[in-house]
């Protein structure tokens, strides 16, 4: 069994065209987020949807190809890891992040 700690595991659609850096060292980072949507039936017998955003990280090589590739409205499954940061903004004000960095994806869906 693969290792198991920290391990995250979506499906989802993506919100927004991914977001490709690159550093001065040459390395590539692709940021975007991906919509999970939830069904349940409510107390009252109601059929609710609730979508959850989730913060992703891509870097290296997979990262060329998540910018290539992936576009908004894409449906993708992933695998990576929790990641909890934080930084201070210029104004002294402390933000946190939370984001999964990817270790894999897989496009799903027709092909555009």
């Amino acid at each position: 069994m693969t290792n198991l700690r920290n391990s995250v595991q979506l499906i989802g659609r993506l919100g927004k065209d991914p977001e490709i850096r690159t550093f001065d060292s040459g390395s590539k980072r692709a940021s975007f987020s991906i919509a999970t949507t939830e069904s349940y039936k409510n107390p009252k017998g109601e059929k609710v949807e609730e979508t959850r955003w989730h913060n992703l990280v891509i870097w290296g090589k997979l990262a060329e190809v998540a910018g290539q590739y992936l576009k908004k409205g894409s449906e993708v499954a992933i695998e990576g890891k929790l990641v909890h940061r934080s930084y201070e903004t210029a104004a002294g004000e402390k933000k946190y992040i939370t984001e999964i960095n990817v270790n894999e994806f897989v496009m799903l869906g027709n092909k555009s």
